[in-house]
């Protein structure tokens, strides 16, 4: 049961702050870090892999801190998001060099089983460079598995994945939950974490926005307020049934898009209102279209709560 602790954590970078204050705890199972890019996901992801040390407060690894500790790379495998790799060598040499560098009894069997982890043993004679993203981002987790950690850190893993290779990769990370290890992988794609992680974690410009499982995630993400673009045969009018109804807190003219801007404070309540107001007055809806869906603007959200 090997879990990481975060406690107060921050890192800066002159004076760029990447994570401000966060504190969580990663367990066994599959935990997923969620937000949008640039949010501090891979700054905090190398924190735990004890490749960067916290400029405040403390990253542990069962009570031992990760930050110039051998040790735990026993324990740690990591599939980094950056493409920096040795392309002069083959898969094979590639995973054998990290079986080898882990001190492994029987480095060969452990990169075999790596490759056939991954199904990468067809392009294993092959030349990283040659590799597709796809390809690259199975063999680096074939060198993290090579060493059979307790913890996998996966910074976005699906990167360049074509369909069959994301489904498997699902599947072998399920796996590994089940089994007990803890896994966590980052994404800035929420359906991709709802399909795979028990567990979520939200981050936003370096600070802890929320926690819990995929439903309580999209409850707030859905509860919040919400602004839709809607363009009707009569503007006026619906307007001024719209704004008459508590699910909505104000209605203003876009001149630039044309349309009525509308704020939706009751997001179940409105979508069923629009609708309904629009058919008994007999008015025409061209366009009901959100505006403000961007991960940025619901993260953005999510801190502000």
């Amino acid at each position: 049961m090997t879990t990481i602790t975060i406690d107060r954590v921050s890192r800066w970078f002159g004076n760029v702050v990447a994570v401000n204050d966060v504190t969580m705890t990663i367990g066994p199972g599959i935990t997923g870090l969620l937000g949008p890019n640039g949010a501090g996901k891979s700054t905090l992801i190398n924190m735990m892999a004890g490749f960067l040390a916290p400029s405040g407060g403390a990253v542990t690894l069962d009570g031992q801190t990760i930050w110039r500790n051998q040790d735990v790379y026993r324990t740690i495998g990591l599939v980094p998001e950056r493409e920096a790799m040795y392309d002069f060598l083959t898969g094979w040499d590639f995973v054998l060099a990290n079986a080898e560098l882990h001190g492994l009894s029987d480095p060969g069997a452990a990169a075999k089983k790596a490759m056939a982890t991954v199904e990468m043993e067809y392009a294993q004679s092959r030349k990283v460079s040659t590799y597709s993203k796809g390809m690259r981002q199975r063999v680096k987790m074939a060198s993290a598995l090579v060493h059979e950690p307790s913890v996998l850190l996966l910074d976005e893993p699906f990167n360049g994945m074509d369909p069959r290779q994301r489904m498997h990769l699902m599947d072998l990370l399920r796996q590994m939950g089940e089994d007990g290890r803890t896994v966590l992988f980052s994404s800035h794609i929420l359906e991709e974490v709802e399909q795979l992680a028990a567990h979520i974690e939200v981050i936003v410009a370096g600070r802890h926005a929320a926690s819990g499982d995929f439903r309580k995630i999209r409850r707030l993400m859905t509860d919040r307020p919400h602004r839709y673009l809607v363009r009707s045969s009569d503007d006026r009018q619906l307007a001024a049934a719209l704004i008459a109804d508590a699910s909505t807190a104000g209605i203003q003219l876009d001149f630039t898009e044309k349309a009525l801007s509308v704020q939706a404070v009751d997001f179940n309540r409105f979508t069923e209102l629009l609708p309904r107001v629009a058919r008994d007055a007999g008015i025409r809806l061209y366009t009901v279209s959100p505006s403000d869906e961007s991960l940025e603007s619901v993260f953005s959200y999510l801190v502000a709560s």
